[in-house]
């Protein structure tokens, strides 16, 4: 048996509601997924093809666990977002064949370097180090689909300090979750494991440290996350 050179990193995982963790293996992330938020970022609410960028699998941040507030950064972004938990292999998957490779959702928050990601598109550059850096994942508890079924509508909102910044609804997604994983599925070959940020609505604001952002998404559940 050939053994590793140095220690193998730990296995990313997320709790799975009434026991359990979903190891993680990729976290996809779509880009200006609700018109208004669109809007706001500058870009075009029209349904072209749907983009995604990635974060690292152990960016993942626990529900209730503290967010270190990153380097280079002067303005830290809050973003709520349904998180798809994939749990069947599938390239090339037909949008209504979509739902049969999920294996549940959560609600989770897109941390965001903002003024490093205006920078880098003022630039052509990408997005990277604005929204792939150290614990930007923040994630609840992945209730399995066959327990909550499909959300395709509920609210979806954040409060910082008890505040409500960001509330939208899942109707208004501009790309609907099966044509998410279709769209991504001709990208790459979606496996279990991976995670996919499904974009988030307008309302998106500043974090610094000391506050407490919490999102909730009706019938998925919550994510709460403390910037340090």
């Amino acid at each position: 048996m050939v053994e590793f050179v140095i220690p193998a990193p730990p296995q990313a995982a997320a709790p799975v509601a009434g026991g359990g963790l979903f190891p993680v293996r990729r976290i996809f992330c779509v880009g200006q997924n609700y018109a208004a938020h669109a809007r706001e970022m500058g870009g075009d609410p029209t349904r072209e093809p749907p983009f995604f960028f990635t974060k690292p699998a152990d960016s993942i941040v626990i529900d209730g666990a503290d967010a270190p507030y990153p380097s280079l950064t002067k303005n830290f972004h809050h973003e709520i977002e349904l998180v798809v938990a994939i749990g069947k292999a599938g390239a090339n998957i037909p949008a209504e064949q979509a739902l049969d490779h999920i294996y549940g959702y959560a609600a989770g928050i897109d941390l965001t370097r903002r003024d490093l990601q205006t920078a880098a598109r003022e630039n052509r550059k990408p997005w990277d180090m604005s929204k792939g850096f150290d614990f930007s994942a923040p994630i609840g508890l992945i209730e399995p689909a066959a327990k909550i079924g499909h959300p395709a509508k509920g609210r979806i909102s954040i409060t910082v300090n008890g505040a409500v910044k960001q509330d939208g609804d899942l109707s208004d997604l501009i790309w609907s979750v099966p044509e998410i994983v279709a769209a991504l599925s001709t990208y790459v070959a979606l496996a279990p494991g991976d995670l996919i940020y499904t974009g988030t609505p307008a309302g998106v604001g500043p974090l610094v440290p000391g506050d407490v952002a919490v999102g909730e998404i009706a019938g998925v559940g919550a994510v709460r996350a403390k910037i340090v």
